[in-house]
């Protein structure tokens, strides 16, 4: 019988009688099992991320991919004028060309070689610009300011080699300028780069932009700020700019006008010279701030630029530049003899023709309190205030106690309460004190030793040359308290509006006469030479202990219908009417010369 005989038959046999083939086959099928299994993981594992990207992540990513194509570049806006009351800038814009750099759009290592490219152009050690660059890198900022100090000629030769310099760009901007530098540096302000708790606060801010810090730049920051723009341009995967679109474009910010005056406060600062002190001018009507000097000061257009440590040690190193001395409280002396005469008067205890006995000296709690320059016999509120008698304004004091001179200093101005008008930050330390504030100042009583001296103007009451300026602005306009603002467009509002201090016209013909008796033939006449009208003011002399006295002098001018009031405080500038007056007169000279034409 013949057997049938085929290649499967053979190798079936061969299974059947070989187990070490069996073993190797059961390898392979688990090895084959195995591979199916991870293929299946693998292929299952991708079609999960796929899903995942394209159905739960897909318009995310979509967004991300749409973000790292189409670029966002900032444009700023120009930032609103700060003009004086007749137009003319405080505070202006000017062209400036800029580099920026742009760390992803090339490698890391690329950066070497760019960077020593660009040095010897724009003068600038390649080490540091790769530091810029890597500070970017790991802070995550797209761009980067370099240099806004770039020249024409520079300027043109990098935008015709842009090929040579991937991810460098140059832009032109308007920066901030002051083109008077230190003037009225105190009132304008001065910008800062916003820092990161700003831009996490401000959501409309963008990295790099310039906010006010003090003064007007601070307080109307918004209004002049604008609303910076936007440029959008399609960069491909090399990060190379292939296409631009329509983007948003800058608003910029609202000029504002303030109520100085240029020329006034240029010949105001220049009277101050570089003495520690203050000069104040006021409309006595509006109570417009016409004038508002301080001494040290700074220059603000130091800060445009960032600023190197030294430069900054260098800045803050001056003694206190940055305190507008205009809001600080000092000692006000004998121009504060115009609050308790109003006092006085206005207490019903005294009536404008009160007549004093004055000595060279008087006696209270065993304490002897001295006339500065004699007794003056028997006189009344004129000559009081011409001759500045203090034992006049002692017994006045004693009589009509600490409450109702407070009283009266809160409504001719005193007290802080006007600062915020001026809607710039100031920190306030003057003082009309209460007894209260002796037991926490001194952990000590009131005494009426205490009385004595705060009528005139000694011992713990402060007053800022500002409040100073309102009163006499308030005694030359008939009774009535003016609001100090800065800004033009308050003026003659409701919110501005004098407020009447129920002061009698009498009285305050009484004190103006007495003023206008000053600058007659009182401690004040150095004003009296005929070379302007005829003012009134008040000399003072605050004295210190262990230091030479502050000088002082309040006034008005002219005269009859008066039209502006000055105070001047000169920091141990000795007598009111040796150091403070002429710089008073100088304003006076400046003001009667430009609004008497």
């Amino acid at each position: 019988m013949v057997r049938e005989f085929s290649f499967s038959f053979g190798f079936r046999k061969i299974e059947e009688n070989n187990p070490s083939y069996n073993k190797y086959q059961s390898g392979l099928i688990y090895r084959a099992i195995v591979i199916m299994l991870l293929t299946t993981i693998i292929i299952g594992l991708q079609v999960t991320r796929l899903a995942q990207l394209q159905l739960i992540q897909g318009k995310q990513n979509r967004e991300r991919a749409e973000k790292n194509r189409i670029r966002r570049i900032p444009v700023s806006s120009n930032r609103g004028l700060i003009l004086d009351r007749d137009g003319k800038p405080f505070a202006s814009n000017r062209l400036t060309r800029s580099i920026y750099l742009w760390p992803r759009e090339q490698p890391k290592e690329q950066w070497t070689i760019t960077a020593a490219k660009l040095s010897p152009i724009i003068n600038i050690p390649a080490n540091k610009i790769f530091e810029k660059v890597e500070q970017a890198i790991t802070s995550g900022e797209r761009n980067v300011n370099l240099t806004s100090q770039v020249s024409r000629d520079t300027f043109v030769s990098l935008q015709e080699r842009a090929g040579e310099f991937p991810g460098v760009e140059v832009r032109a901007e308007s920066t901030r300028y002051y083109p008077h530098g230190q003037l009225a540096s105190h009132i304008i302000g001065y910008l800062g780069e916003v820092t990161s708790a700003e831009l996490e606060a401000n959501p409309e801010y963008q990295m790099r932009m310039m906010v006010g810090r003090i003064g007007v730049e601070a307080s109307a920051n918004d209004l002049l700020a604008g609303k910076w723009g936007q440029r959008l341009i399609e960069v491909n995967a090399q990060n190379q700019e292939i296409r631009k679109f329509e983007g948003e474009e800058p608003q910029g910010g609202k000029t504002i006008k303030l109520t100085l005056d240029l020329d006034l406060q240029k010949i105001a600062e220049k009277a101050l010279g570089f003495r520690k002190g203050a000069v104040v001018v006021l409309d006595v009507n509006t109570g417009e701030v016409l004038a508002m000097a301080s001494y040290p000061r700074f220059n603000p257009n130091f800060f445009i630029e960032p600023m190197s440590e030294e430069k900054w040690q260098s800045l803050h190193s001056q003694e206190q530049s940055f305190v507008n001395r205009a809001l600080q409280g000092y000692p006000p002396g004998s121009t504060f003899k115009i609050v308790t005469s109003a006092a006085a008067m206005g207490s019903g205890k005294f009536s404008p023709y009160s007549i004093i006995q004055t000595s060279d000296s008087i006696y209270i709690g065993g304490i002897r309190f001295q006339e500065h320059s004699g007794g003056y016999g028997p006189i009344g509120f004129r000559t009081a205030l011409a001759y500045s008698s203090n034992t006049f304004f002692y017994k006045l004091g004693v009589s009509i106690g600490h409450a109702e001179i407070g009283k009266w200093a809160y409504k001719l101005g005193l007290g802080g309460k006007n600062l915020n008008l001026l809607g710039i930050p100031a920190t306030y330390n003057g003082l009309i004190p209460t007894e209260e504030d002796k037991r926490q100042i001194y952990n000590d009583a009131w005494y009426l030793g205490d009385t004595v001296t705060m009528a005139i103007g000694q011992g713990l009451v402060l007053a800022t040359p500002l409040e100073l300026a309102v009163a006499a602005a308030t005694i030359a306009n008939g009774g009535k308290e003016v609001k100090p603002h800065l800004l033009a467009d308050e003026t003659n509002s409701p919110e501005i509006k004098p407020i009447p201090t129920g002061l009698k016209p009498e009285y305050v013909n009484m004190i103006k006469e007495g003023m206008i008796d000053v600058v007659y033939y009182g401690t004040g006449r150095s004003l009296n030479d005929g070379t302007i009208p005829l003012t009134g003011g008040k000399t003072g002399t605050s004295e210190l202990i262990g230091q030479k006295s502050h000088s002082l002098y309040v006034g008005f001018g002219p005269a009859e219908q008066s039209k502006i009031a000055i105070a001047v405080i000169i920091e141990n500038g000795g007598f009111g009417s040796v150091a403070a007056a002429p710089v008073a007169k100088q304003v006076f000279q400046t003001y009667f010369r430009k609004y008497s034409q």
